[in-house]
């Protein structure tokens, strides 16, 4: 029974001591296209399309001395993606919508790269402190919001991701719950009301994967 609105997001469910909501992550390895044919299907030249495509748009914001990090951006998109559609489905957890996901994936991500631009382009990462034409009696605050702006990037980037899963989800769930109380012609408009919110929540699934991937990768052109 669902004690409140947040317990649909409660990764507890397990079933012989085994996690099993956390299994829709690996779950999605399942309807990957596979590349055993000579002859791609069109599942596999859809998912080829759609990979190019995010590719070349990722290749314009990478920095050209950190040539090949745009594999690990799609990736990261396809990855989001497909964990944030396998949540539309009935009775399956939204792995991206819970914090220890998201955080997992913004945290390293932004920490490695901190780490190489310090190791690195030390220079260069103070020169960013300070933006040109900032007077001098505005360094020291302008040094402060800046380094407060960038040690929130993982955080932000984890919340506006799981933020956005759970809204939409709770909506669903809120208009549902009023469902059996209800009259026949409010039902009628109940469905189609949640018809439109899953077709919202189809593009929000994308469009918050190709957010992600695309503010890690402004991120790290800033490394340079």
């Amino acid at each position: 029974m669902m004690t409140n609105l947040f317990s649909i997001f409660d990764p507890a469910t397990t079933i012989f001591t085994l996690p099993l909501n956390w299994m829709s992550s690996f779950m999605s390895l399942i309807i990957l296209p596979y590349t055993f044919w000579l002859i791609p299907s069109r599942t596999n030249m859809m998912w080829i399309q759609l990979t190019n495509f995010i590719n070349k748009e990722l290749k314009i914001l990478i920095n050209k001395n950190a040539k090949g990090s745009n594999i690990i951006f799609t990736t990261i998109f396809m990855f989001i993606m497909i964990n944030n559609f396998m949540g539309l489905f009935p009775y399956i957890f939204t792995s991206s919508s819970h914090m220890s996901m998201t955080l997992s994936l913004s945290l390293p991500l932004w920490m490695s790269l901190m780490i190489f631009g310090w190791m690195k382009f030390y220079n260069n990462m103070f020169a960013h402190m300070v933006p040109m034409g900032t007077p001098s009696i505005l360094m020291p605050f302008m040094v402060m919001i800046e380094s407060i702006s960038n040690l929130i990037r993982p955080g932000t980037l984890a919340i506006r991701l799981a933020a956005n899963m759970i809204a939409g989800h709770l909506l669903i769930t809120l208009i549902s719950s009023t469902g059996p109380s209800s009259s026949t012609i409010l039902i009628s408009f109940m469905v189609l009301a949640q018809i439109l919110l899953l077709s919202l929540e189809s593009a929000v699934a994308i469009i918050q994967a190709y957010v992600f991937s695309i503010l890690s990768t402004l991120y790290s052109s800033e490394i340079k």
